[in-house]
């Protein structure tokens, strides 16, 4: 429910803050005194387009704040967009909920949901939640087959997400098939390709990282002399021989420690050096064991060499014949490998039919629940509707919902939705289209209106449908026991619902629980839009205003409409309202 509306610089408006209650509450007002500005900027913040056209001339911005009561169960879309919900800390409903809008002197628009920054699709999805609003042209809709089906379906507790998705998943199964049908040929020519080219490369068997292996065992055979001979000459400079002059380096470091040790008992600090020659013996007896290691196990292999010789040479050829790197082949390998298993998959016809039945057999299922939910829930619509024209002077009316079936099958299922009317006893329900009139168009969407606003959002159970609900003049074109009726329905809707009705009938304003005026005023030169709390007395004044005439027989009229509607229902306190100018 909405609990606040707040502006500033909207418009014509200064600035205002109202504050609201459960009920039906009329606003009115003279024709141009601003009436739907309130209107206006409830669908600002609830995220309709902006333009800086509704920045109030000569200020830098217009801002917009609406407060409501968190609908149950939207703690979780909360959560999972980042807003706090803190004030209502289970998710129960209760708390509140507060938009904030902005828009700026070059149109730059800002949005925040509970204090954090938001997007206006977001504020856009929030509104779903929060506000029904049924402007005069509502009627327009109804001869279009789409927000027909979703009146419906709203009705029927279908969700059409699901078949949606059903849909989709059929047409791609459906394309895919298609697509392999039409390229068989072709197809088939590249996977003989593609058969080719793996055999060459699975003939050489190429694994991960054995190029590097390969050729680092190739230049070692290559060079095996030179490092035998290395070895050798190695192992003889540390321990002396042939290959080296003089005792060699193991027998230098053994004398320099012997020769150390014999005077150390004189000179204790000699320990130091002691040991790092200890430590050198042992690093040079390590190192002339595994050289000796090495010498012994090294050999040359020229059987092995030719081997790695002719294997090089076929990796080097393959890899010049398909312009690779040598490395990169066992990489093209696992490709075309893939590629063609993926061929395969899309060869298989059968399979790929199979695939386009099981997803036909799925969205026939879920389009088939969803003409059932449709024909059960027609009738209970269309007699709603219907007692709900005879109250609104359509005496004889008979309201039709169809459900056709269609031809191809379609995201939102296989049935064509159509509201069908006759005008009178006896007569064969039409298309709204072709058979009602603007006037009679009218009251066919209030009466849906008014039949449907109880309804729960498909697929957002176990959301109830919206708790405030907006007529913007709706009842234009209507007028004498007609308007008393849509006052009577204003105001039972009033009882389930909070329901504001933008009005120019005074029977319908007569019926409401609270009662607001919409005023111009010029202060300063400049004209300003002021909105008013009405008590009885001044009721009676505003009701008088729009019925017009001689002023005495007007508020006579005016207060037997208040009498009468006191009689039928309880009366409802008024909301406090606060305003600012």
């Amino acid at each position: 429910m909405l609990r606040r509306l707040s502006l500033r610089d909207f418009v014509i408006v200064p600035a205002l803050e109202l504050e609201f209650g459960p009920g039906y509450t009329a606003l009115t007002g003279e024709t141009g005194a601003g009436k739907s500005i309130l209107i206006d900027a409830l669908q600002l913040a609830l995220g309709q387009r902006a333009d800086s056209g509704v920045v109030r001339e000569g200020a830098a911005r217009a801002e917009i704040a609406a407060e409501f009561d968190t609908p149950e169960g939207l703690a979780g879309w909360l959560s999972d967009g980042g807003f706090d919900s803190a004030a209502d800390p289970d998710g129960l409903g209760g708390g509140s909920l507060l938009l904030r809008r902005t828009v700026d002197s070059q149109g730059k628009s800002r949005a925040w949901i509970n204090g954090a920054p938001a997007t206006v699709s977001q504020l856009r999805e929030l509104g779903e939640w929060l506000v029904d609003i049924h402007g005069q042209h509502a009627w327009q809709g109804l001869t279009r087959p789409e927000p027909v089906r979703a009146l419906l379906d709203s009705r029927a507790g279908v969700d059409t997400g699901a078949l949606a998705a059903a849909h989709a998943t059929w047409k791609q199964a459906r394309e895919r098939l298609d697509a392999a049908r039409s390229r068989q040929a072709e197809r088939e020519t590249e996977r003989e390709r593609l058969v080719w080219q793996i055999g060459e490369v699975e003939r050489l068997n190429p694994a991960d990282g054995e190029w590097a292996e390969l050729e680092a065992e190739h230049r070692r055979l290559s060079h095996a002399q030179a490092i035998l001979d290395a070895l050798a000459a190695a192992g003889a400079a540390l321990n002396g021989g042939d290959a080296a002059e003089g005792p060699g380096a193991a027998g230098c470091v053994d004398a320099a420690v012997d020769r150390l040790e014999a005077v150390w008992v004189h000179d204790n600090s000699l320990s130091g050096p002691i040991d790092t020659l200890r430590q050198v013996q042992a690093l040079i007896e390590d190192s002339s064991r595994e050289l000796a290691h090495r010498l012994h196990g090294e050999g040359l292999d020229p059987q092995r060499l030719g081997e790695l010789d002719e294997r090089l040479g076929s990796w080097l050829a393959l890899a010049r014949r398909f312009r690779q790197p040598p490395e990169a082949l066992p990489t093209l390998l696992a490709q075309w490998q893939a590629e063609r298993a993926r061929l395969d998959a899309e060869s298989d016809l059968p399979a790929l039919e199979a695939a386009v039945d099981q997803a036909w057999a799925a969205y026939r299922h879920q389009a088939e629940a969803a003409r059932r939910a449709r024909l059960k829930a027609a009738p209970r619509l269309a007699g709603e509707v219907s007692t709900a024209l005879q109250q609104l002077g359509m005496a004889g009316s008979v309201f039709e919902v169809a459900v056709e079936p269609l031809p191809e099958p379609q995201r939102h299922g296989q049935d064509l939705i159509e509201f069908r009317v006759a005008g009178h006893a006896g007569a064969t329900p039409r298309a709204l289209a072709r058979v009602a009139s603007g006037g009679e168009l009218s009251r066919i969407a209030l009466a849906i209106a008014v039949s449907t606003c109880s309804s729960p959002r498909p697929g957002t159970d176990p959301l109830p449908g919206v708790d405030t609900l907006i007529f913007d003049e709706i009842d234009a074109g209507v007028g004498g026991a007609v308007a008393d009726a849509v006052g009577a329905l204003m105001h039972r809707l009033g009882r389930e619902r909070q329901v504001f009705a933008v009005t120019h009938l005074p029977q319908v304003a007569a019926s409401a629980n609270h009662h607001y005026v919409v005023r111009k005023q010029t202060v300063a030169g400049r004209t300003h839009s002021a909105v008013e709390a009405l008590d009885q007395a001044a009721r009676v004044d505003e009701l008088a205003r729009m019925l017009g005439g001689e002023a005495a027989t007007s508020r006579a009229h005016a207060r037997s409409l208040l009498a009468a509607e006191t009689s039928r229902r309880p009366p409802a306190p008024v909301t406090p309202l606060k305003t600012a100018r």
